[in-house]
């Protein structure tokens, strides 16, 4: 039997799925781990309360947090000859140097943006979710955190049985005029995850950098330059899978 075949009701209700900081990448302690979304607002004993509420409870016991892992305070402007850039604002006061900074914050450049006045910015992460059942991740912003951030975080959606890469923060920066102040342990983004079963529970914990599992995700780096439309990818992917890409690690 194919290992993603539909299960029975009955066996689907736990899903495993393991988040993985590559161990390769320098300095890898700055990550935290992700974890249930913490509400900054109090919860409620009325019985008609907003916490009560089953749908929003379901909704919200279904959202896992990803803190950010270094400060990031950016001005955006454009140089004499109307090119844009960017710049740090702490200068020799940041807490991370700039060679560092400029290998984890990257520019997108202005013709792959959505509008003309409106730039995009990449960090890229060492992290990323696996699963050895079908499983696809939403990425959305921090939206219950109200961060004032002057434009929005680009989300996106996709199998990580199949495409287990690592993610990306993505962020139109819509008010140019206004500074980009996120701190070291700010709620980030949010990552949640769809099931065959509807009703389905994720169980996520620490998983293995395998070997599997590193060949497989150094095989779908980089795609991007070489293809439009990576989804066009994903049966080469599923038929190329080890059988096993998930091992949780032993604590």
């Amino acid at each position: 039997m194919s290992i993603f075949q539909g299960r029975p009701e009955s066996q689907s209700r736990i899903i495993d799925v393991g988040w993985v900081i590559d161990p390769a990448r320098e300095a890898s302690l700055i990550w935290d781990a992700p974890h249930k979304l913490s509400l900054p607002e109090g919860r409620t004993s009325h019985a008609k309360g907003l916490s009560n509420c089953p749908a929003v409870a379901d909704h919200e016991a279904r959202l896992f947090e990803v803190s950010c892992p270094i400060d990031i305070k950016l001005r955006f402007f454009r140089d004499a000859q109307g090119n844009p850039s960017m710049a740090g604002i702490d200068g020799d006061q940041s807490s991370i140097r700039p060679q560092q900074f400029s290998q984890m914050v990257m520019p997108v450049h202005p013709g792959e943006w959505r509008h003309p006045q409106r730039p995009l910015i990449q960090v890229m992460t060492p992290l990323l979710f696996v699963a050895d059942e079908p499983v696809w991740l939403t990425q959305t912003p921090p939206f219950y955190h109200r961060a004032e951030w002057p434009g929005v975080m680009i989300g996106g959606r996709f199998p990580i049985h199949i495409w287990p890469r690592e993610l990306v923060w993505a962020f139109e920066w819509q008010d140019i005029n206004k500074d980009l102040i996120i701190r070291r342990g700010d709620p980030w983004f949010y990552v949640s995850f769809e099931t065959e079963s509807p009703s389905g529970r994720i169980r996520l914990a620490e998983a293995e950098m395998t070997d599997d599992l590193r060949a497989h995700t150094n095989a779908m780096r980089g795609v991007t330059n070489y293809v439009s439309q990576t989804f066009s990818l994903f049966s080469t992917a599923k038929a190329r899978r080890p059988k096993t890409l998930l091992k949780f690690k032993a604590r």
